[in-house]
């Protein structure tokens, strides 16, 4: 795919965005649009948003499940990067007019403690390259109508990022053994949903380091300072105004969010 191309995908999705109107699927009128195709209109639409003066906070995994891989005829993750505008104070009302049609999903961040460059890149090395993790809640959105979306179309829509809360608390990386830990999403009171680490690649930390190495394929670190969100315990939810959910992971703390008008 040119490059000519590839600007005016970015541009079209950038718009989707900023006039909150979804648009038809990328895939279906590109047929022809590969994987490497789909991340080079991301880091365009990224290199646009930074050149306007948008800054980078991090990084998040998504299709970390086998449920959501086979559900995408996929065998690995994606990702896309998250921007300082996209984070929500825990306890703030998160106004749902700012998306389109958001999800939420409770994932573990991890906080990098020095840059971690890939290939290479092992579990273990991650943990080390930690300062902590804290508990998180993604807020997916897809500028793609009715979620109507092939992994191409996801990626070129910066891995359907849309806004992420983190907890109060950081603790250290070794505080529970992560694949182990215990996690109970609860939506408005009522229990919705409960998961272990396991299902996120088999370890959080896994996740973090196919990130840390598929990046650096592109000649892109992961930075010191920088959070990244390791893939959601559970499938994606929907959202409205006046929900309330909390996720709390055993031994690490929990995590709330309020959705407002």
């Amino acid at each position: 795919m040119d490059a000519n191309k590839i600007r005016m995908l970015a541009g079209i999705l950038a718009d989707a965005e900023k006039m909150r109107k979804p648009i038809e699927p990328l895939t279906g009128k590109f047929s022809d649009m590969t994987i490497a195709d789909a991340y080079s209109v991301q880091m365009a639409g990224v290199k646009t948003r930074v050149g306007s003066g948008g800054k980078i906070a991090g990084k998040k995994v998504g299709l970390t499940s086998r449920a959501m891989q086979e559900m995408l005829g996929v065998s690995e993750p994606d990702f896309g990067h998250l921007f300082a505008a996209m984070e929500f104070k825990e306890h703030m009302p998160v106004p749902v007019s700012r998306f389109l049609q958001p999800r939420i999903e409770a994932e573990l961040a991890f906080v990098m403690a020095e840059d971690v460059t890939g290939p290479g890149v092992t579990s273990v090395d991650v943990l080390r390259a930690t300062a902590a993790v804290v508990p998180s809640f993604e807020i997916i959105d897809s500028r793609v109508a009715d979620w109507r979306i092939k992994i191409q179309d996801t990626i070129a829509d910066n891995g359907s990022s849309g806004g992420f809360v983190t907890g109060s608390q950081l603790m250290p990386v070794g505080a529970v053994n992560l694949k182990y830990v215990g996690m109970v999403l609860e939506k408005n009171g009522l229990v919705l949903d409960t998961a272990a680490g396991a299902a996120i690649m088999g370890h959080p930390a896994q996740s973090v380091a196919w990130l840390a190495n598929a990046l650096g394929i592109m000649g892109v670190p992961l930075k010191k300072g920088e959070i990244v969100l390791s893939g959601s315990f559970t499938k994606a939810y929907p959202v409205a105004a006046g929900d309330v959910f909390i996720a709390t992971f055993g031994g690490l703390g929990s995590v709330s969010i309020v959705f407002g008008t």
